[in-house]
């Protein structure tokens, strides 16, 4: 086992166990972050989350495509300090629509089956990250970097 192939593990490990993460936007030169449901893609090239067209982070998002997004396994204990890991994800945002839109929100659904009023409302906008780096830290000091895009 290659190191790359065990980081690509890890991150997928990651990602299927959680459902919250917190999404960064840009407000007028600040920084904006929100709790967001999402779902990863199983290679790890994209991130969905939805959210109403009437919300700051939609019209952030709209003015602005770039996000960070972190997701973490902390459990607010004294062994996170050794065992918690988290992720940055970076990359560009993109609203789905028509088409595009109803072939990913089966997979979104996947994950958040009790979302379903929420999505299948008029005012939900759902988006799909196209990730360009993943940074994972480990144990507060251990940085690894995973381009899903790279062989």
């Amino acid at each position: 086992m290659n190191d790359k192939s065990g980081l690509f593990r890890d991150l997928q490990e990651l990602m299927t166990s959680q459902k919250l993460a917190v999404l960064s936007t840009e407000e007028q030169g600040q920084p904006y972050s929100n709790l967001i449901a999402f779902v990863s893609s199983e290679d790890l090239t994209f991130i969905l989350f939805a959210t109403t067209r009437s919300t700051r982070k939609y019209t952030n998002l709209r003015n602005e495509p770039r996000v960070s997004i972190l997701i973490d396994n902390r459990r607010n204990e004294v062994i996170d300090f050794s065992e918690a890991r988290a992720v940055t994800v970076l990359g560009k945002a993109l609203e789905l629509e028509g088409r595009e839109r109803g072939q990913y929100e089966n997979l979104y659904l996947s994950g958040h089956p009790h979302l379903l009023d929420f999505v299948s409302s008029p005012t939900c906008a759902l988006f799909r990250v196209a990730v360009e780096r993943y940074i994972l830290v480990s144990r507060f000091q251990e940085v690894k970097e995973f381009y899903p895009s790279r062989p």
